[in-house]
């Protein structure tokens, strides 16, 4: 059968790896010139099953409040008159309460252990590399109060048995010597070793030649205009290189995936989070973090990548606007040389700025619409790198009617109704 995805980041590229893997005919359609050059290009490098959460959840709105007044931000909200922000932030806040919150991040935590799984068998069979490392990440504490508040994190993760450890000054010093320099400034941690990291470009880019091995077409350069439907059925996609038909369809825009399902009479509510990256070059490795801090004061991830530092973080509510704001960049340099001062030159950094596809739940919406051969993978917010292998997987088995073996019932746009 003939599979047309919209869409080649990291969620794309993988789902047509997977779908040709099973034996469909694939074709995968974007406007960019290659592979993984938008959200997936410089995430923060992180596939932290482990640290899967949703941001809604008790406490966040005052939480936001004071996170606005910060100097260094981790959250950002430009002013505008446009509804379709205010009503996802309205149904964010919906979201913050203990119950909503057990709930999506215990469907979070079941979809990204599972594709850290997929990765790991991905990587035995066809021995990609793309700067990986499994030494797990390390969640800095800087009060005791942050500390403490770990507690229902770690009841959920006991539940699901992702192993976990919470650790002292001591204890974290054994897995990120290189924080002694600065070890007076946090209390504490929590470390996740299932974890792992690796450069999410890189890998995207890898494994898009492998599925042009295995017969995948892709057609870069190729904007997509909108969807042609009769009755219940998806009947071509309209492209600036003309229409596009095929069997099944599955769109995997990212936060662009609203603008194309609004004309169908689908309502995905995905927003547009901005997000931001630095990448440092090493200037000495024994000063660098190891594998993936995440400090969680100024909600900034600190990952090495090969002889990199990549540090990505702040979550801005601007639409679609992909500016790249001076003070966004001095949050991350500070951060980077707050913790590691002597581990690399921010001076010679790349900054990037990218858009998060975010849901009010923070789970991802994946799985069948009610046009019979539309499929949707979108609304990975932060996590689709961490989402990316597992999600490939379970859309290839949906898509060729085969039953997912993890339960996805509820990870559908079924949820909304």
């Amino acid at each position: 059968m003939h599979v047309l995805i919209l869409g080649s980041g990291v969620i794309g590229t993988t789902m047509a790896y997977y779908l040709a893997r099973a034996g469909h005919d694939v074709t995968v359609v974007d406007r960019q010139p290659g592979p993984a050059l938008e959200t997936s290009y410089a995430n923060a490098g992180e596939v932290s099953p482990g640290y899967s959460a949703p941001w809604a959840g008790p406490g966040v709105p005052l939480k936001a409040i004071k996170w606005l007044l910060m100097h260094h931000s981790p959250l950002v909200i430009k002013p505008m008159l446009d509804p379709k922000m205010w009503r996802w932030g309205l149904s964010m806040l919906r979201n913050c309460t203990e119950a909503r919150y057990r709930v999506n991040k215990s469907r979070m935590v079941r979809i990204a252990e599972y594709s850290r799984d997929c990765l790991r068998e991905l990587r035995a069979e066809t021995g990609i590399r793309y700067d990986e490392r499994s030494q797990g990440t390390l969640q800095l504490f800087r009060t005791q109060k942050q500390l403490d508040d770990t507690a229902k994190d770690i009841g959920i993760l006991k539940e699901y048995g992702v192993p976990f450890q919470v650790l002292d000054q001591a204890g974290y010093l054994e897995y990120e010597p290189a924080l002694a320099a600065v070890k007076e400034k946090f209390v504490g941690a929590l470390r996740l070793p299932g974890d792992e990291t690796g450069d999410c470009f890189k890998f995207t880019q890898s494994l898009a030649g492998m599925a042009e091995a295995l017969g995948v077409k892709f057609r870069f350069g190729t904007t997509i205009e909108g969807l042609e439907y009769s009755g219940d059925r998806i009947s071509g996609v309209r492209t600036d290189a003309g229409m596009l038909t095929a069997d099944q369809y599955v769109l995997a825009l990212g936060s662009y995936s609203p603008l194309l399902l609004k004309p169908l009479g689908i309502d995905v509510p995905v927003y547009p989070v901005k997000g931001y990256s630095i990448t440092v070059p090493i200037t000495d490795a024994r000063m660098a973090p190891e594998s993936t801090i995440m400090d969680e004061t100024h909600k900034v991830a600190v990952t090495r990548l090969g002889d990199r530092i990549r540090v990505g973080g702040t979550a801005q509510l601007s639409g679609y606007d992909l500016e790249l704001v001076e003070n966004r960049r001095k949050t991350l340099e500070f951060v980077v040389t707050d913790l590691f001062p002597r581990g690399g030159d921010v001076s010679k950094a790349e900054f990037w700025t990218g858009l998060r596809p975010m849901t009010p739940d923070g789970t991802p919406i994946i799985g069948k619409t009610r046009y019979r051969n539309l499929y949707l993978s979108t609304g990975h917010g932060t996590l689709g790198w961490t989402m990316a292998a597992g999600t490939g997987r379970v859309m290839a088995d949906i898509v060729s009617g085969r039953t997912p073996e993890i339960q996805m019932d509820d990870l559908g746009i079924a949820r909304y109704r």
